[in-house]
C-alpha cells in the first residue's frame, strides 16, 4: 500500500513539475506577447498600456504586406523543392534493405548535431563568388567567370532547402515505411503502369507523411530570419526578419509582438488543415 503512495505521490509530483515548467515557460510568455501586441509603442518606456488594434491593421499595410507575400512566397517554393529532393530519397531509403536503414537515416539525423547558424555560415565559403561551387565550375570549364549567388533570392531558397530538408525526409520516411507493398502489386496486377501506380496508389497512400513533411518545412521556413539576413541581403526578407528588426532594431515590441500572433495564427490554421486532412484520409481509407 505504501508503495502504491509513493508511486502515486512521485506521478503527482512530476506532473506538477512539467505543467508548472510548462505555465512558466511558454503560456505566459506566450500571453505577454499577445498582450503586448494589443498595447501601444512608447518611446522612452517601450510599452505604454494604451490599448489599439493599430498593430494588427498595419499587417495590411502594402510594405509589410508585401514581406508577408514574398515570404510565404519564398517559404513555399523552398517547400516544393524539399518535397521533390526528400521523397525519392526517403522511398530509397524505406525500400533499401533493412539493415542498411539505420546508417542512411544517421547520416540524415548527422546534420542536426551542428548548429543551424554554423551551417548557414559554412554555406557562404560554398555560395561566395569566390567559393567552393565556383570554383569547381570554372575548373571543370563550365563557365568561365564566377556566378553571383549571394545575396539573392536564389541563395535564400538553397539555405532553406540545406536547412530544412532532413524534415521533409523524416516524415515522408516514416510514411513510405509503412506502405503495404500488397497494394502496389495489386495495381500492377490490375494493369496499372508504374507512373499509374505512383499517382494513384503511392501518392494518396503516403499523403500524410506528405503534408506533414511540407507543414514541418513550410512552417520554419518563415521564420528563419537568420538564413536571409545571411545569405539574402536587405530585398529578400522574411516574416521572421519583420519581428526581429521590429523589436531589436526599431523597438516597436506591440508591432512586432502582433506580426508574432499573426505568422503563429497562419501556422495554427496550416496545423488545422493537416488535422482534418488527416482525419478524412484515415476515413476514406477505412471506407475502402
Amino acid at each position: 500500500m505504501n508503495s502504491f503512495k509513493d508511486k502515486l505521490n512521485l506521478k503527482n509530483l512530476i506532473i506538477t513539475v512539467i505543467v508548472s515548467w510548462m505555465v512558466l515557460f511558454v503560456l505566459v510568455p506566450n500571453l505577454m506577447i499577445v498582450v503586448t501586441s494589443f498595447l501601444t509603442r512608447d518611446e522612452s518606456n517601450l510599452i505604454s498600456p494604451v490599448f489599439t488594434l493599430n498593430n494588427y491593421s498595419r499587417l495590411i499595410d502594402p510594405l509589410y504586406a508585401k514581406v508577408v507575400m514574398h515570404s510565404f512566397y519564398m517559404a513555399l517554393v523552398s517547400t516544393i523543392i524539399c518535397l521533390f529532393l526528400g521523397y525519392p530519397f526517403a522511398y530509397f531509403v524505406a525500400k533499401i534493405p533493412v539493415r542498411w536503414r539505420p546508417l542512411m537515416l544517421f547520416l540524415v539525423i548527422v546534420p542536426f548535431w551542428t548548429n543551424s547558424l554554423i551551417r548557414t555560415y559554412g554555406l557562404k565559403i560554398v555560395l561566395g563568388t569566390q567559393g567552393v561551387l565556383n570554383k569547381i565550375l570554372i575548373s571543370i570549364g563550365i563557365m568561365e567567370t564566377p556566378i553571383r549567388i549571394m545575396y539573392s533570392e536564389t541563395a535564400v531558397m538553397i539555405g532553406l532547402v540545406y536547412i530544412l530538408l532532413p524534415f521533409m525526409i523524416l516524415p515522408l520516411y516514416s510514411s513510405i515505411e509503412k506502405l503495404d507493398n500488397v497494394y502496389i502489386e495489386a495495381a500492377r496486377d490490375l494493369g496499372a503502369n508504374k507512373w499509374q501506380t505512383i499517382c494513384h496508389v503511392i501518392l494518396p497512400l503516403t499523403m500524410p507523411g506528405i503534408i506533414g513533411g511540407c507543414l514541418l518545412v513550410l512552417l520554419p521556413a518563415l521564420g528563419m530570419f537568420y538564413i536571409s539576413d545571411l545569405l539574402g541581403g536587405a530585398r529578400n526578407l522574411l516574416i521572421g526578419n519583420i519581428i526581429k528588426s521590429q523589436v531589436l532594431n526599431a523597438r516597436d515590441w506591440p508591432f512586432g509582438s502582433a506580426t508574432s500572433i499573426a505568422l503563429t495564427i497562419a501556422m495554427a490554421l496550416m496545423l488545422y488543415v493537416y488535422y482534418r486532412t488527416g482525419k478524412l484520409l484515415n476515413k476514406n481509407v477505412e471506407l475502402e
